[in-house]
């Protein structure tokens, strides 16, 4: 099916400038790199001028009247220029300094007065003083009869410039040519972050995801303060003082966590059991496209909310390359037996199973890396467990590696029901998310659909997205560690 590449409404205000902010440093350099270049190119261009000048006063011989002296300033303002500028004045400037003057000379009034300004500009400072100083000299010899009724007066004497008086136009717009060169690169970054074609926003998921969406689990912030405090709730044997993990997962039973977040996870079993429930499954196989999107968590939390409801719920940590159910639920592995050793047939699965009396749930992890996971996923022992699995409990949720690490998941897909793909926002790019959904409507195993995870609420109501209006949960921002608090 044709796709639009992208909507307005699919795009994440948030997300944008966030994206923005986490890319400052680029936006940064490239403002400083511009600035260096333009002071590199105008070094490279520039040629400097330097510019001597002196004021004359035009006064009528024979007559004090200052109407006069202005009038007679204002018509011969062009005769003077014309003398100064004349191929004679010139050759006598050249004779008198005994030298070619590169330069041009310039003579102009000022509006309104019987005054005249004379210029000489030059690449040489030196050459513009004895330019100006010899055509005050000489102008009179060159000009004859000209000025036979006026005269004129230095009244401001000529002196050697001592900076150039022009610059480049590429140094005159230094300050501009910087910041356009911050708001391209700005624009770069967002051009880049509106044609990355991922999961922005749950409108951009409905529309582009091929499948249901079983619900949107917000982002949830958790300080390392409040980790610790639910690391040594949860480890009650740990020593004093002893510090938990400050990365901790995110668990449902948890006390720091919003009701926000635990309304949305209910919301998302409660739709993924009534999907299983109809279809008569069983076997749940919990996947992402890439890493760190979630999937274990959700996994967890899926497998707690069945538990919280009475259901007998299996969690299997079916991820024998980055096992991470262990720390998600901070399972010491002491006494413990994991997975790869069931499937390898050293262990029976009853041996590796336990019952954690806390999360009310049965758990069968996979504490280390296994050193051939490929060796021991065998899609024929995987069906056999899963079928006795089947039997015991009333639930089973496998947690396992993501579809772009290995073929693991395409193994786990031919003994489970049913399989449910966990996208983070922003993370995964949409085609592949797509593909993978084909893969296992091939595999004929039946897909749940999706979980979008870590979804951000948007700054401005009305937007699309977790968090709107329509969201139903906005009002809901406080913990409920902090509700019975206040209670």
């Amino acid at each position: 099916m044709e796709r639009e590449l992208f909507r307005l409404d699919e795009i994440s205000c948030r997300g944008l400038c966030v994206d923005l902010i986490r890319n400052l440093w680029m936006i940064l350099l490239t403002a400083v790199t511009v600035w260096l270049a333009v002071g590199g190119v105008h070094n490279i261009i520039y040629e400097p001028e330097y510019t001597a000048s002196s004021t004359l006063v035009v006064s009528s011989r024979g007559s004090g009247s200052a109407y006069s002296s202005l009038a007679a300033a204002s018509q011969m303002a062009d005769v003077f220029g014309q003398v100064f500028q004349s191929e004679a004045l010139r050759n006598k400037i050249i004779e008198d300094v005994g030298a070619e003057i590169e330069g041009t000379i310039s003579c102009s009034p000022i509006e309104e007065t019987n005054l005249l300004v004379l210029s000489t500009t030059c690449p040489d400072p030196r050459q513009a003083y004895l330019f100006i100083n010899s055509a005050l000299e000489h102008y009179e010899e060159v000009a004859g009869n000209v000025f036979s009724n006026a005269s004129l007066e230095v009244v401001q004497e000529p002196e050697v410039p001592s900076a150039p008086s022009n610059t480049s136009w590429i140094m005159s717009h230094r300050y501009l040519l910087t910041l356009l060169g911050a708001l391209g690169m700005a624009a770069v970054i967002c051009m880049f972050y509106v044609l990355r074609f991922t999961v922005k926003n749950e409108v951009g998921g409905t529309r582009q995801l091929d499948g249901t969406i079983r619900g949107v689990i917000p982002y949830e912030r958790k300080t390392p303060a409040d980790g610790e405090r639910w690391s040594l709730f949860r480890n009650k044997g740990a020593a004093a003082g002893k510090k938990g993990n400050p990365k901790q997962a995110l668990l449902l039973n948890s006390p720091v966590v919003t009701m926000d977040f635990a309304e949305a996870t209910r919301n998302a079993q409660a739709r993924v059991e009534h999907h299983m429930r109809r279809n008569r499954q069983k076997a749940l196989l919990v996947i992402s496209i890439t890493e760190n999107e979630g999937k274990s968590t959700v996994a967890a939390n899926l497998a707690l909310a069945l538990a919280e409801k009475r259901r007998k719920v299996l969690l299997v940590d079916g991820d024998l390359r980055k096992p991470a159910q262990h720390k998600v639920f901070e399972v010491n592995e002491k006494g413990r037996e994991s997975l790869d050793k069931v499937l390898s047939g050293e262990v029976s699965w009853r041996e590796a199973l336990r019952f954690s009396r806390q999360d009310r749930i049965w758990e069968l992890f996979q504490f280390r890396p296994a050193a051939r996971p490929a060796a021991v996923m065998n899609v024929e022992a995987l069906t056999g467990l899963m079928e006795e699995w089947r039997r015991e409990f009333d639930y089973i949720i496998v947690d396992c590696s993501p579809a772009a690490v290995s073929t693991d998941a395409e193994i786990w897909m031919e003994a489970v029901d049913s399989v449910l793909l966990v996208v983070r926002e922003d993370r995964a790019d949409i085609r592949v998310i797509n593909d993978m959904v084909d893969t296992i409507w091939q595999s004929g195993r039946d897909f749940a659909g999706f979980i979008l995870n870590g979804f951000h609420r948007e700054w401005f109501r009305g937007m699309s997205g977790y968090g709107s209006a329509g969201s139903g949960y906005s009002r809901y921002g406080k913990s409920r560690r902090d509700v019975e608090e206040r209670g």
